[in-house]
């Protein structure tokens, strides 16, 4: 479908859609909501009539419809593989949110199934769309920290309201797969995705019967380099990282979620003392929205074979982790569902349980 406008379906009114994607599709170019779905009928009329779109009766109204490119979906956790696999078996491209899937092997299919049926498929890493990323690769590759060390990274929020489906084991609630995600694809975007998961914690809420919070371990083989993640849904709002290397330190606050008009700095430390680099601001919802139309309408749903960035697809692979395909390609989500499950292992592991 080059260069035709992608036609939009949202399978459920989720909060992240109201207040987040749908905006941004409304600001951006080359994609509009065409078709909208909701549990509830009259929050999708009114979301509807908000957008210039027709509301349906159901999530399989949205997928029969012939006028309908595309859809979102961000329903809970444990409903995407479903839905995802609904909407690629319809000839509908994905945006899905985050984790694309509960579980590693139902991912890999899910990306087989896209890349087989030549459509894009997206897990919904906004933060890797920020030229943040970008300016902190560039300047460890320019060798400012030495040597990479050690990465840290922690995103955190405070409690939710006591109803919310973060706290649902049967919606796929928890910390790991709620605000996990976020620290674990910024250390496969630092060190790559060659990593081991070397120990891990969970901290439950037997109440609810949910992980609350945890830390992970990761370590890159190659030259043991480290990954230290920490993650929850009970803390003082954290969202940030650090680059140790072997003559600096590189340090990024609001790494994962900064508001549009945020002016990101990078504070980098080194023999010559302290040093600020101040960023223009960004709207990396929007960017990650104009991203996933630019995919779309290329047609790229397989990768690019001659490596150039810009695909974002299922199953592809990129040589730049910040540029279109940023965290959205099927071997990232799926390294990402590996990486997650094995730090519930071992988690399970490090109180008694079996780590296989």
């Amino acid at each position: 479908m080059t260069g035709r406008t992608v036609r939009l379906g949202l399978l459920g009114a989720a909060d992240i859609a109201v207040r987040r994607i749908l905006p941004a599709v409304s600001r951006a170019p080359g994609i509009t909501l065409t078709a909208v779905a909701s549990r509830d009928p009259d929050r999708a009329r009114t979301l509807a009539a908000a957008y210039g779109a027709d509301a349906l009766p159901d999530y399989r109204a949205v997928l029969a419809d012939p006028r309908v490119d595309a859809v979102y979906v961000p329903v809970p956790a444990a409903l995407h593989a479903d839905w995802v696999r609904a909407a690629l078996e319809a000839g509908k491209h994905v945006l899905a949110e985050k984790p694309l899937t509960t579980d590693p092997g139902t991912t890999a299919e899910l990306v087989a199934l896209a890349r087989k049926s030549g459509l894009v498929l997206w897990e919904n890493h906004l933060f890797v769309h920020h030229p943040q990323h970008r300016a902190v690769l560039d300047l460890i590759a320019r060798g400012v920290v030495g040597e990479v060390r050690a990465v840290s990274a922690a995103f955190a929020i405070p409690p939710r309201p006591p109803a919310d489906i973060r706290y649902r084991p049967d919606l796929g609630g928890g910390a790991l797969l709620d605000v996990g995600v976020y620290p674990l694809r910024a250390a496969q975007l630092l060190l790559g995705p060659a990593l081991r998961v070397a120990g891990a914690v969970l901290r439950a809420d037997p109440a609810r019967g949910v992980d609350v919070g945890g830390a992970a371990l990761l370590c890159r083989d190659a030259d043991g380099a480290t990954a230290h993640l920490t993650f929850g849904m009970e803390h003082r709002y954290t969202s940030r990282y650090e680059v140790l290397g072997s003559t600096g330190r590189l340090r990024l606050d609001h790494a994962f979620t900064p508001p549009p008009d945020h002016r990101p700095v990078l504070l980098l430390e080194g023999p010559d003392g302290v040093r600020r680099h101040e960023l223009e601001p960004y709207d990396q919802c929007l960017g990650g929205v104009e991203a996933f139309a630019r995919a779309v309408r290329g047609g790229e749903a397989t990768g690019d074979p001659k490596g150039r960035t810009g695909g974002g697809t299922a199953g592809g692979t990129t040589d730049d982790p910040t540029g279109d395909e940023a965290g959205t390609s099927g071997a990232i989500s799926t390294r990402q569902a590996e990486l997650t499950a094995d730090i519930r292992r071992q988690a399970q592991y490090a109180v008694g349980g079996d780590a296989r």
